[in-house]
This record gives structure tokens, C-alpha cells and sequence, in this order.
């Protein structure tokens, strides 16, 4: 039943994956509060009406953004000032959707559709040349957050794919140093 729960209380989270609440996503977030260790507040990019409608699911009192996540603010973009890029690539393994494209000291570039103004991306970037500007649709649909969970779910496979061939290949070379070993002690 909390899994049912947390995946309708997942469904009503903006899917930003921005780690405000304090939580590495939004479906940690959720399962948090199905089992009731987190609180509604701690979404700044839901704000208040997120609030409202997690208050509604759970039949609850509605209450104020928790100020220590951040505040409520109108969706942003990351921008990145293209002639500032060194192409370090420090700004893709943070962003939650892949909306950031670029390769080794070529310059990058945000995909506007597919980002959620997070800001994860910032801190990473070693010359500052990341920054945050208002969205040309302010308005965070529930067609964006789907978008946006398939994205980041598709994002969590194809690491935990990489991870695992690579462990398999460690693996493989491991068996293959044991055995050129095993061969010249013989």
C-alpha cells in the first residue's frame, strides 16, 4: 500500500529532480512521505500549489514551504554562455534529464525542452558560465513532468547499464590476470 501511496504522491511532484527537499529526486521524496518521514513542504519548485494538492491527496492540513529547502520562484532554464564554455563537461553528470549536450572541450549547450531549471549544473561549472533565466513557458505542465521522470528514469538505467559492464569487464580482465598468472607460475 505505501508503494501505491508514493507513487501517486510521486505523480504530483514536479519531476524537477532538484534535490531541494533533500532528497536525491523526486521519487525518494515521495516514498519519504508515504512512510511518513518527510514532510509536504520541502518542494520549492511545487510550491504552494504542490503543497495544496499533496495536503488534498493525504487529507492534511496545508502548510508553508519549508524556507530551509528555498523559496518559490517562476521556472528557470539554465543557460550556458557559450563563448565562456571550456568544454570541461563537469555540468553533464549532474543534470538529472541529460538537457545539457557538449563533449570534451567542445562548447555545451542546455536543451531548453528538456530542462528543469534545477540548477545542479551550476556549482560543477569551473568558470561560471552557467546561469539561470526565466523559462519562455513559465508554466510547468504535467506533460513536462512526465517527460521529465521518463527522462531521469532513462537517465538512472543507462548509468546503472554503464556500471554494470564495467564491473563486468573488471571482472573479465581480473579472471584473465589470475590465469596469465596462474600460466607462469607452472
Amino acid at each position: 500500500m505505501s508503494e501505491v501511496l508514493a507513487d501517486r504522491i510521486d505523480a504530483l511532484l514536479p519531476q524537477t529532480q532538484c534535490r531541494k527537499c533533500g532528497f536525491t529526486g523526486c521519487k525518494p521524496y515521495a516514498d519519504a512521505i508515504a512512510q511518513g518521514e518527510a514532510d509536504i513542504n520541502r518542494c520549492p519548485p511545487g510550491g504552494r500549489s504542490g503543497i495544496a494538492k499533496l495536503a488534498e491527496l493525504l487529507g492534511i492540513a496545508i502548510k508553508e514551504l519549508d524556507s530551509t529547502c528555498g523559496t518559490e520562484g517562476p521556472r528557470m532554464l539554465a543557460e550556458i554562455n557559450e563563448a565562456e564554455c571550456i568544454g570541461c563537461t563537469k555540468c553533464i553528470p549532474p543534470c538529472p534529464t541529460d538537457a545539457i549536450i557538449g563533449s570534451s572541450k567542445q562548447m555545451h549547450t542546455v536543451v531548453a525542452a528538456e530542462c528543469t531549471g534545477c540548477e545542479l549544473c551550476i556549482a560543477p561549472c569551473p568558470v561560471s558560465c552557467i546561469s539561470l533565466v526565466p523559462a519562455t513557458n513559465p508554466i510547468w505542465t504535467n506533460e513536462d513532468a512526465n517527460r521529465s521522470r521518463r527522462r531521469y528514469q532513462r537517465k538512472n538505467l543507462r548509468l546503472a547499464r554503464q556500471e554494470a559492464e564495467k564491473a563486468e569487464r573488471l571482472a573479465r580482465q581480473k579472471q584473465l590476470l589470475a590465469k596469465i598468472k596462474t600460466q607462469k607460475q607452472l
